[in-house]
């Protein structure tokens, strides 16, 4: 299925201005004669561009990876930065709504994004990571597995 879009462009001021219509104040003035000649410039001028387009029915099942204990099959062996964020803003949240802390924190630690860091330094929290392969395939990453 193709979409057809229309782009309607006309003659802009600065078209006429450069074909010495103005006068000497650099007024913009139109004779009988030169309005004529506007009036075969002012053509409207269609483009026609043709777009692909692709079926968004197309069935997406997620097929889990089995993997052995401790082992990672998709992806490096660590969290990236991506998921550290994610993983640190979501806490953060948690903590700032009430929720209890998960570890013994020191008396420095006030702010819910470093107590929601230490926590995932110490590798307490009971967060999965799950990647996911664009061909359906996936893996849920205990953060206990990450280096």
């Amino acid at each position: 299925m193709a979409i057809k879009r229309t782009k309607k462009s006309t003659s802009k001021k600065s078209d006429r201005l450069d074909e010495g219509e103005n006068d000497e104040n650099g007024i913009n003035s139109l004779e009988e004669n030169s309005t004529e000649v506007l009036s075969t410039k002012k053509k409207e001028v269609t483009i026609t561009r043709e777009y692909k387009t692709y079926e968004a029915d197309i069935d997406f099942k997620l097929k889990e990876i089995p993997s052995k204990e401790g082992e990672i099959l998709i992806g490096p062996t660590r969290l990236t930065r991506f998921e550290k964020a994610r993983i640190t803003g979501a806490r953060s949240l948690q903590l700032s709504l009430g929720a209890p802390i998960l570890t013994k924190i020191p008396s420095e630690l006030t702010d819910t994004i470093m107590i929601a860091k230490y926590e995932l330094e110490k590798k307490t929290l009971p967060i999965s990571i799950r990647r996911i392969l664009p061909n359906g395939l996936y893996e849920d990453i205990p953060i206990e597995w990450t280096i």
